[in-house]
């Protein structure tokens, strides 16, 4: 068991395949992975398992543990023991001494639970990371809107205008942490203020990315009043709805359409092939105005995290 020696690995490394090795080899030019945050279990030049985590470029340390694989043709017990002695040997030496790990990801088909086979390789991944102490945080929906489905109608009762400064739109992030259903959201308020939480989400995502600012959009009523915000945005991958909420004194007035449609409408003026987004598969509300606006389910995400 070892991390792999750099790029000329990969395709050892790819021998269990998932649906992100064809970013792999960019991730790594970029700093969004390092040899030394990819490890294999290997018996001869065959691949047994295989785990990495991710990071954002200029970051020095893992934020997701986005990768864990196990060769799904070896017998049940043995496979599943394989990731668990690999996992646990990668956390050791790639993360710091008593820290809480980083966040596990992984997308799913939409339908995974019923299909015999998928659900057999998603819940042997599942036991790996359980048998080191991870527990199910939470499931979300991946949405993607296409430019073959028509631009949502923003409908007219709202005016949008750029957003001021960061000061401005910390300020209504700290505002819709109240009464959130996010399970990300809610799980920060267990730990700090909506205001060090807006801060935190602010800092740590929507400042680092690399697309305009002025994409970003504050809905407000004809005399002014903010109703919310949407933060369109590119993550280096696609473009993205990165952030969108009402504010909660405006909830329940099917804002939330508005909002989205205003943001799919200023990304599909970039001619981008495809836009992306997600939200917790318990936050109906918001999955229904994606549905509404033309996003379809694509796939699904699963997050696990450690205490």
């Amino acid at each position: 068991m070892r991390p792999i020696t750099g790029r000329e690995e990969l395709d050892l490394f790819s021998q269990l395949p998932y649906i992100l090795d064809e970013e792999l080899a960019d991730d790594l030019a970029t700093a969004r992975r390092r040899p030394e945050w990819m490890w294999v279990a290997l018996r001869g030049d065959r691949l047994l398992a295989r785990a990495a985590w991710w990071c954002r470029p200029g970051s020095d340390a893992p934020l997701i543990l986005d990768v864990l694989d196990i060769d799904d043709s070896a017998s049940a017990p043995g496979r599943v023991d394989t990731g668990v002695r690999l996992l646990r040997t990668a956390m050791a030496a790639t993360l710091p001494n008593g820290s809480r790990p980083p966040e596990y990801s992984r997308f799913v088909p939409p339908d995974w639970r019923e299909n015999a086979v998928t659900r057999q390789v998603i819940e042997d991944r599942m036991t790996v990371l359980e048998r080191t102490g991870a527990r199910l945080f939470v499931e979300r929906l991946r949405l993607e809107w296409r430019p073959e489905s028509p631009v949502p109608d923003p409908g007219g009762r709202l005016a949008f205008r750029p957003v001021h400064d960061a000061k401005e739109l910390v300020a209504l992030m700290a505002s819709v942490m109240d009464g959130t259903l996010d399970a990300h959201g809610r799980d920060d308020l267990t730990r700090m203020s909506a205001q060090e939480a807006a801060v935190k989400h602010y800092e740590d995502e929507l400042a680092r990315y690399t697309s305009p600012r002025d994409w970003w959009r504050i809905a407000t009523l004809p005399h002014g009043e903010p109703v919310g915000f949407v933060v369109p945005a590119h993550n280096g991958y696609n473009a993205i709805i990165a952030y969108i909420a009402v504010l909660p004194a405006h909830r329940g007035n099917g804002y939330i359409d508005d909002l989205l449609a205003e943001g799919t409408r200023v990304l599909a003026e970039q001619d981008v092939p495809r836009i992306r987004a997600s939200t917790d598969l318990g936050n109906v509300p918001m999955a229904n105005a994606f549905r509404r606006a033309g996003y379809a389910n694509f796939e699904r995400e699963i997050n696990m995290t450690w205490n």
